[in-house]
């Protein structure tokens, strides 16, 4: 089987793919300032990525599995066998590090959160005659406001984000289904195919083993004068045919 129709390489090209889009988001991704729409949004869209990523290299993983307890079976050897580990193993790779960054970041954001919550927090528990008469305080009262506001806009956003995002993710998991399915009907036909083939060798087998017998049959019963007057009469016969051809 070529690499054009192994079922392997198809589904490793789409992986590729996917790796290859991860990839230039991630560096879009650092370029952008973390206080940013496009960040949160990123981040998001880069999560959701790996996610999908790793299942596949793991389905992958799992037919790489399946053939090397019979390489001969799918017609693979060792060496290909090696290849293919070696790929997905290092297309894990290239997520983990995309993930690990992003953990980073989400940890160095939840505790810039969880500071900001807490003087938020410190400000709201002051005793109202401090905020009496001043109008600076009824600015911080319109920031406060204005910030939480714009903490649910946020969140709704995110939240409609991560909608989109799991609806691309089913229908990534529905196509690898249907390659699944693909390789599973080609593994068939395959099969089929030996068992033709078994099934016609074996019928071959025996006919010839049963031409053997009545040539040997044949050749038991004829005696050596038998013989010599066949040899005999078969130059006889090209004698006048070749007078017949040369001479008339």
């Amino acid at each position: 089987m070529t690499s054009a129709q192994d079922p392997f390489y198809i589904v490793k090209e789409e992986i590729q793919e996917s790796i290859d889009k991860l990839q230039d988001s991630f560096r879009q991704w650092k370029q952008s300032p973390s206080n940013t729409g496009e960040y949160v949004h990123l981040t998001r869209e880069l999560l959701g990525s790996c996610e999908s990523i790793e299942w596949q290299v793991v389905e992958l993983d799992k037919a790489i599995t399946v053939a090397a307890k019979d390489p001969a079976y799918y017609h693979i050897d060792e060496v290909e066998l090696d290849k293919r580990s070696r790929w997905t193993s290092n297309a894990r790779n290239q997520v983990s590090t995309v993930k690990k960054a992003l953990d980073v970041a989400r940890d160095r954001s939840k505790l810039l959160v969880s500071s900001t919550d807490g003087k938020h927090r410190e400000m709201m528990r002051l005793p109202n005659d401090i905020h009496l008469g001043g109008k600076s305080n009824s600015y911080e009262g319109e920031d406060n406001d204005d910030f939480i506001s714009s903490e649910s806009d946020r969140q709704s956003l995110l939240i409609k984000k991560q909608d989109e995002e799991l609806d691309q993710l089913s229908v990534s998991v529905q196509r690898i289904g249907g390659i699944g399915l693909t390789i599973h009907e080609e593994l068939i036909g395959q099969d089929k195919i030996l068992e033709d083939l078994n099934s016609e060798m074996e019928t071959t087998s025996n006919r010839l083993d049963f031409v053997q017998k009545k040539v040997a049959m044949v050749m038991k019963k004829a005696s050596a004068k038998g013989q010599f007057m066949m040899i005999l009469f078969l130059i006889v016969l090209c004698i006048v045919l070749f007078v017949l051809v040369f001479f008339t």
